[in-house]
């Protein structure tokens, strides 16, 4: 039904792609409902309230027209939470329920969806007070109606004066082709000029399936470090939810914004703990749609609370996001809360534990306040250019032969020839007379890294021996 490609926060301009946005109180099956619109388990699923916390937007079709769907998190009244009466809580739900109400302003169409096996409830009706009030057009629908004899189960739900409500099983893809069908019957038509296929290449911003490939930073850390907040900040909007509470974002959240390197696709991912310490299912799939987005990234900003020094899994996070061969950038967040001793430990600490990031950056800031923030892109830039660098194979022979010379390899080993066979990283393949030890090809990396201003970004070497 759909591509891969993640869009910006779903908001609505003229020369965008229709936004239609799921919404509806906790546990009502949004996300269930979102994936199967989209085809694939994009959005977290799991049978209890409160996963779905973030807006998570993705381009979909049906019949030939494209429109941007948003799964949003359950609203609740002020006040009031479903998971639990802490404080804390309460206030994350009120922050998770003010995105879905930016959603809701932000559509062109709002899905509202309830839920047909506990009937109509006072949370229901406050939703639809909220979006009469609003004036956007809205499509009820009743889920959970998996059996022909419950269809008439529907029926009390017209009281919310939100028109006629439509039968739905999501889960079990029961009338979802009926409701596609009247998705694209509400959608505005000044929308569909043939200019899709313009529209998805302006937004696209994964690789597969799009012409313009625009450049993903992921940004990555423990939970509670301050990535929500950064992400933010960057992007100039309140688009992820920020809260004192460790494990606040579940998924993925990717924005597209404009800056001087061009367009850059943002990625808000969840804090990683180790594995062991992973006893939740839906912080299980948060870890794997955060090593997902690590994975498929050009830069990945790995931030830590510099308050509590390089801790073990920031080393063992550091290694994962080294391993996937992309640029790290490293930010040490809350800097501004430490006094110089604490200070001077913790530079110390990254040249200790972090030592294997080579000469990665590493940036003192503060997401809250913005200090420091201003020296990110430039960071980023040349990360990037570094990452995308190709060199032509006689200059890379020539600075071979130049560190050959001047170090020749031991026991009469050598490089007969040298090439770069790609980028994204950098990735140069030797042509050898026999085997190099491992500190040697190390020495000629270096080489090659000095010469051509690699920087931080990985370089892969490959040798090939000539017998």
């Amino acid at each position: 039904m759909s591509s891969t490609t993640e869009l910006p926060d779903g908001s609505k301009s003229s020369d965008s792609l229709p936004v239609v946005s799921v919404v509806g109180r906790p546990n009502v099956g949004k996300s269930t409902l979102f994936n199967r619109i989209i085809g694939r388990r994009e959005a977290i699923v799991e049978e209890r309230p409160g996963i779905t916390r973030d807006r998570k937007a993705l381009p979909a079709e049906w019949q030939g027209r494209q429109f941007t769907l948003v799964d949003t998190g359950g609203w609740m009244p002020a006040g009031m939470s479903v998971v639990s009466d802490d404080q804390g809580q309460r206030d994350l739900d009120a922050k998770v329920s003010a995105q879905s109400e930016k959603a809701m302003a932000a559509s062109d169409l709002v899905l509202m969806v309830v839920d047909g096996t506990t009937g109509l409830t006072e949370e229901d009706s406050r939703i639809a007070g909220l979006l009469k009030r609003l004036g956007v057009q809205v499509l009820l629908t009743v889920n959970k109606i998996d059996h022909p004899q419950r269809d008439n189960d529907i029926w009390e739900f017209i009281s919310l004066g939100l028109g006629d409500p439509m039968p739905l099983s999501a889960l079990h893809s029961r009338h979802t082709g009926d409701l596609l069908d009247t998705i694209i019957e509400r959608l505005p038509l000044e929308f569909d000029d043939g200019t899709e296929d313009d529209e998805l290449d302006d937004a696209a911003v994964d690789g597969e399936g799009s012409r313009d490939h625009v450049p993903g930073v992921a940004i990555v850390g423990r939970p509670n470090v301050g990535k929500s907040t950064l992400f933010n900040r960057m992007i100039g909007d309140d688009r992820a939810v920020v809260h004192d509470m460790p494990g606040t974002t579940r998924d993925a959240i990717d924005t597209v914004i404009d800056t001087d390197n061009g367009p850059l696709r943002f990625i808000d991912t969840a804090g990683m703990r180790r594995r062991a310490k992973v006893d939740d299912q839906a912080e299980y799939y948060s870890n794997l749609r955060a090593l997902k987005a690590v994975d498929r990234a050009d830069v990945a900003l790995l931030v830590i609370d510099a308050t509590d020094g390089i801790t073990s899994q920031d080393q063992r996070l550091a290694e994962r996001v080294d391993a996937a061969g992309c640029p790290i950038v490293v930010l040490m967040n809350k800097w501004e809360l430490l006094d110089q001793e604490a200070k001077d430990e913790v530079m110390y600490q990254v040249g200790q534990r972090l030592h294997f990031l080579g000469e990665s950056p590493v940036l003192r800031i503060s997401a809250l306040s913005g200090r420091g923030v201003h020296r990110l892109m430039p960071a980023i830039g040349a990360a990037m250019e570094a990452y995308e660098t190709r060199v032509p194979t006689s200059k890379v022979n020539s600075i071979i032969q130049l560190a050959q010379s001047a170090q020749p390899g031991p026991h009469g080993a050598r490089v007969l020839y040298a090439t770069q066979g790609a980028a994204h990283p950098p990735t140069f393949v030797l042509f050898t007379n026999k085997d190099i030890p491992a500190s040697y090809v190390r020495y000629l990396e270096r080489s090659l890294r000095e010469a051509f201003n690699l920087g931080a970004t990985p370089i892969k070497m490959r040798l090939r021996r000539r017998d």
